[in-house]
């Protein structure tokens, strides 16, 4: 088997991994196409997919003051 295949996490494993609760993540999903998959009635993520969705502002704040406090 291929090491280099990422496991699915849970959406409990997201939230410990993100410290936030589910109900913000169920928020990025539906208004901020956070990346998830539904696996019949459970929720599935690919850790690299959630950091490169962060990475690219997917759950900044809408008036963020992000740009200013990476410089």
């Amino acid at each position: 088997m291929d090491k280099n295949i990422e496991k699915w996490s849970t959406m409990k494993e997201v939230q410990e991994y993100l410290g936030v609760g589910r109900e913000s993540i169920m928020q990025w999903i539906n208004k901020r196409n956070m990346p998830a998959y539904k696996v019949g009635r459970l929720w599935k993520f690919k850790l690299s997919e959630v950091d490169d969705w962060i990475r690219s502002g997917g759950a900044a704040e809408e008036n963020s003051e992000k740009e200013n406090k990476e410089n």
